[in-house]
């Protein structure tokens, strides 16, 4: 039995089952064949099938499956099929979207032949014997979509399926001729092209001029202090979709100028990005991406369950120790390389009372965090935490030893949707946006402004529309060194920033996908403007709250607000777009009877 939070293959007596030995394996132990004397384990956080002898069960051979030899972490191996001959494994690599092909025919090192091609992140692979047919399930399907009529569906257009994110990713299979040695290599090539490997060999020169975005880790930077702030849900267009300098719809701007005045002056006054996209679906694997580059396949398996309403317990953020990735987190690298570091509630938890102090959920933040700084809880708002933040970088004035790295999270534009005697959910908006606009103004009227960046974005993007993708989304960079009224139409995503961040601060990668991200180099300029940033009040009330008559309100009564994602996203999303565009503005159908009966 692979324990898959264990990190071992467990050897049962099959009639008493008992435990008579622990065989150690790497990470995440998961999918098992056996062919004649040899058992092979998939572990999906170190990337690897560990080989076992089962006559003595000793482990003969770690096969790495990674795409070179000292790649980062990344592969996700977790599935497995055997040639009937036994001479040929197939490794399913999740998040290479490929099946890798190993020569296993005599003991000793095992030989990759190539890789095989196949959709979005495949879970399992097998081969049928007699066509010699390979199949490979794909978990996420094949591609992303946009999802304009959505995640806030109605009944008076006809629509085949609802456009809420974690809806949109209908999974398939793939069926092919297990492939010879020529198809093989012509697959080979598709599959390193399609993951970037062969760019990774292509390397900047080292510089020894200083850069705000340096080229390669270690090369002299301009960045001393990174400020990194993680806010909850939103697309591009609920946002900044008016803007006529991006790429928005504004028929889908649920939150614009009149709600969010600093979102907008930020984006205006120093680099608006409209290409941007988050890595993850949902809060749970978003803010593992936001902090890990990469959701651990435990994550990526068990948040469907969660949110679709069949499973319990959010899987993220510290909850579970099988969460976490192999090489920890961006503090954990930060702590590795000897840098100062401090979170303002991410990966943080906290009573509910109010006066007793936050807690930090993993070992690296202990004594890291700010035990003040109220982690999430919707009815404490952003503008309080935006004042502990700014009483603490006050002490960092006088002492002159702010961090290196500060997290922060600003959770609040998430929203309570209709709740009755909770802030609507433009007020919440424009608490959070009041928040970070004051933060930014702090730090940009600080000591420490010369030499720092900031970086804003949304852990995922499932509480809204955008006409481009599900996952575009919102992101914010405020520097000296940023470029001032500038459009930056190239893609990103979460590991971008990730990349980004890195670079300044000296770090390695955490993942394959942050040693292979695109940093906004493009964005930043080596000629500062010192300008600080000088942040607007709020256009809309921060104390407007919903009564029992708003739209929903009967419904959100028996949502569950105490955990990020817990109440349904499918039914928040519907309240919150007709609470704000009208009970009888037009959506797209709803798919679940549960909510067609609702609404």
């Amino acid at each position: 039995v692979s324990l898959w939070g264990g990190g071992a293959v467990a050897v049962l007596d099959a009639e008493k089952l008992t435990v008579l030995k622990m065989i150690k394996t790497g990470d995440h132990p998961n999918k098992m064949i056996v062919s004649a004397d040899r058992l092979y384990v998939a572990d999906a956080n170190t990337d690897e099938v560990t080989v076992i002898d089962i006559n003595d069960d000793s482990v003969v051979e770690t096969i790495s499956v990674k795409p070179w030899p000292d790649a980062p972490n990344g592969s996700t191996p977790n599935g497995l099929a055997l040639a009937p001959d036994g001479k040929t494994l197939y490794v399913a690599n999740a998040t290479n979207n490929c099946v890798a092909v190993f020569d296993v025919a005599t003991p000793g090192p095992s030989k990759l032949a190539g890789y095989i091609p196949s959709g979005w992140y495949p879970t399992a692979v097998t081969l049928d014997e007699r066509s010699n047919q390979l199949f490979i399930a794909n978990g996420k399907g094949v591609i992303s979509k946009a999802n304009p009529d959505g995640p806030s569906p109605t009944d008076n257009r006809s629509r085949k399926e609802s456009q809420y994110i974690g809806m949109l990713l209908w999974g398939t299979v793939s069926a092919l001729k297990a492939p010879d040695s020529v198809e093989l290599d012509k697959y080979t090539k598709q599959v390193r092209k399609n993951n970037f490997w062969n760019e990774r060999t292509k390397t900047q020169q080292s510089d020894s001029q200083p850069h705000a975005v340096p080229r390669n880790v270690g090369d002299p930077g301009l960045i001393k202090h990174v400020v990194y702030i993680i806010k909850e849900n939103r697309t591009y267009d609920q946002v900044f979709g008016a803007l006529p300098q991006g790429n928005g719809d504004s028929s889908l701007v649920l939150f614009g100028r009149d709600v969010t005045p600093n979102h907008h002056k930020l984006a205006e006054q120093f680099t608006l990005f409209d290409n941007f996209y988050v890595d993850a679906e949902v809060s749970a694997d978003g803010h593992e991406w936001s902090m890990g580059a990469i959701a651990t396949d435990f994550v990526e398996k068990t948040w469907p369950s969660v949110y679709s309403g069949r499973g319990k317990g959010y899987p993220a953020e510290g909850s579970y120790e099988i969460a976490f990735p192999s090489v920890g987190y961006l503090w954990d690298m930060a702590a590795r390389h000897g840098l100062s570091y401090r979170s303002y509630a991410e990966f943080v938890g906290a009573p509910a009372d109010t006066n007793e102090p936050a807690f930090a959920k993993v070992e690296n933040l202990k004594g890291h965090f700010d035990p003040r700084f109220r982690p999430w809880d919707m009815d404490y708002m952003d503008v309080w935490r935006a004042n502990q933040f700014i009483r603490e970088l006050r002490q960092f004035e006088q002492s002159g030893d702010l961090p290196n790295l500060i997290i922060m999270r600003l959770p609040n534009d998430h929203t309570y949707g209709t709740k009755a005697g909770k802030r609507t959910p433009r007020a919440m908006v424009a608490d959070n946006d009041l928040a970070l606009g004051r933060v930014i103004d702090a730090l940009s009227h600080s000591r420490f402004w010369k030499e720092m960046a900031v970086f804003v974005l949304e852990d995922d993007a499932q509480n809204g529309p955008d006409h481009v993708d599900a996952h575009r989304s919102i992101l914010l960079v405020a520097s000296p060194y940023v470029k001032r009224g500038h459009v930056d139409h190239n893609m990103y995503d979460t590991v971008s920033v990730l990349k980004t961040m890195e670079l300044m601060l000296g770090l390695p990668p955490m993942s394959q996908f942050d040693a292979a991200a695109f940093p906004l180099i493009p964005a930043f300029t080596d000629e500062p403007d010192f300008t600080p940033y000088e942040h607007l009040p709020n256009s809309h009330p921060l104390d407007e709250f919903n009564d029992k008559f708003a739209y929903g309100a009967d419904l959100y009564a028996q949502m569950d607000f105490s955990d990020e994602d817990e109440a349904p996203e499918q039914a928040l999303n519907i309240v919150l777009w007709k609470s704000i565009k009208g009970a009888d503005s037009p959506m797209p159908r709803i798919n679940n009877l549960r909510y067609r009966q609702l609404f």
